[in-house]
């Protein structure tokens, strides 16, 4: 028992807790989490805004 109270192992330890703190963060922070249906949303808006430029541009050639 007197070994686990070394300074040095008290170090490793805490020294080895946040290294896997950080490998976790590193790990789950390019997650998405809901963003595909956003993106696909936001797409979908842009399709439609290029479509309504090219029928109001047919129905002012057909004038």
């Amino acid at each position: 028992m007197e070994w686990l109270m070394n300074p040095w192992v008290i170090i490793i330890i805490v020294v080895s807790v946040v290294i896997g703190n950080l490998a976790a963060l590193k790990a789950t922070a390019n997650m998405k989490f809901g963003q595909s249906h956003k993106i696909k949303n936001q797409q979908e808006k842009e399709d439609i805004e290029t479509e309504k430029p090219e029928t109001i541009d047919n129905s002012e050639n057909t004038k």
